[in-house]
């Protein structure tokens, strides 16, 4: 009786192990993974930006002080400089971009983030700060720059 039971056991043993199998899968066994989305990030260079999206602060005053005040706040001049002409990050007054120069693509860089250090700010700021930091950034160099470096 007891070799009964030993020999029930195992059988029961070893249909409860294939029952909670959970590491196999349903595809058959040939066939190939799924394909994988591989997120290479933006390139340098002057390629079109996601969405061509308009400041709605391009020409207001206002919003570019606010935008030098979130550029302070959020401690943008410890790697761009106090007035963005560079440090540990690259100048912002420079005439030609790596990411692109124009709203939409400044919008980007700031919201997603940029390779070898730029973090994204587009999760920790509301679109509305990004475009006020845009619109300060393109300031720069031009007669609306809000207290220009002296």
């Amino acid at each position: 009786m007891t070799k009964r039971t030993a020999i029930v056991a195992l059988i029961g043993v070893a249909i409860a192990g294939t029952a909670c199998d959970l590491t196999r899968g349903t595809a058959a066994p040939n066939a190939s993974p799924p394909p994988m989305v591989v997120n290479v990030g933006p390139i340098p260079g002057p390629g079109e930006a996601h969405p061509s999206k308009q400041n709605p602060y391009a020409s207001d005053k206002i919003a570019m002080g606010q935008g030098r005040q979130l550029f302070n706040r959020m401690n943008c001049a410890g790697c761009h400089g106090d007035h963005g002409g560079g440090g540990m990050g690259p100048s912002l007054r420079d005439v030609d971009w790596l990411y692109g120069s124009t709203d939409a693509q400044i919008f980007s860089s700031i919201a997603e983030g940029r390779a070898h250090g730029m973090p994204s700010w587009g999760v920790k700021m509301n679109d509305d700060d990004i475009w006020k930091i845009v619109a300060y950034v393109k300031s720069f160099r031009t007669r609306n720059e809000v207290q220009p470096p002296s």
